[in-house]
């Protein structure tokens, strides 16, 4: 099984820039599994849904194919970190309550990881898939930018598992018996650093700069600047949620 990693290289970045989960969605799922012992946090990347769902479950086992993006995440008694494919959890078998995946399931085989998901889930066992798109700003002349930035410079660079996320994950093949999820948003109000940090760590930013030799977000930030009203900026990213249970 390959892994394609667009991550490793970003990984400190991805740690410092990447928004948070609000802690109302790990209340949330939490509150729907029949017990709360063990849960399984596949592409954990710096940990960050790992350690909100140790608030909720006695046991987090959190894995990724990134050695460097679990080298960012904090440590924490109820979490167990390693390196493992998404299709080889090396968990035993109907061991789990809930198995989470954030914003990573665009990059999966999804047979193979499905085929992984029936094994290690107790029976009527929990399956949580999320992601969300890019930033909404509050700011009409910057969101303007960010739109030609993300719809147009980088264009060529999205991969076609992109298209995946921007649609919600509503294609996606989902084999569980589906439970309708409450809507969820990420707010930040961030600086414009705060913001070229984050864009940074797109993988079609990364894809232009190996390309090009330059970086885009030299010339997006010139542009942003004058429009930029104050220190911080409020965004918002609205969060996709699929939620089923494996049926006996």
């Amino acid at each position: 099984m390959t892994f394609k990693d667009y991550f490793s290289g970003q990984a400190a970045d991805y740690a410092q820039y990447r928004p948070h989960y609000p802690a109302e969605l790990f209340t949330w799922l939490g509150q729907q599994c029949a017990a709360r012992d063990r849960v399984w946090d596949c592409a954990t990347g710096n940990g960050q849904a790992a350690i909100a769902l140790a608030e909720h479950f006695t046991q987090v086992i959190a894995t990724d194919g990134s050695a460097a993006q679990l080298r960012q995440a904090p440590p924490h008694a109820r979490i167990t970190y390693r390196v493992a494919l998404a299709a080889a959890s090396g968990i035993e078998g109907h061991s789990l309550d809930l198995v989470t995946v954030g914003q990573a399931i665009h990059w999966f085989s999804l047979a193979a990881f499905y085929a992984e998901v029936q094994r290690v889930l107790k029976p009527n066992g929990c399956l949580a898939i999320w992601g969300y798109g890019r930033p909404q700003i509050a700011v009409p002349a910057l969101e303007a930018l960010l739109q030609t930035y993300y719809g147009e410079t980088l264009d060529d660079f999205w991969t076609p598992e992109r298209r995946l996320v921007e649609t919600g994950y509503a294609t996606l093949d989902f084999p569980f018996a589906e439970l309708t999820a409450p809507a969820y948003t990420l707010r930040v109000a961030w600086t414009l650093p705060e913001l070229m940090g984050y864009l940074f760590t797109w993988s079609a930013t990364q894809r232009f700069i190996a390309t090009h030799g330059v970086n885009p977000l030299a010339a997006l930030a010139a542009q942003m600047a004058p429009h930029w009203p104050g220190d911080r900026v409020p965004m918002t990213w609205p969060i996709t949620l699929r939620f089923g249970r494996l049926s006996g």
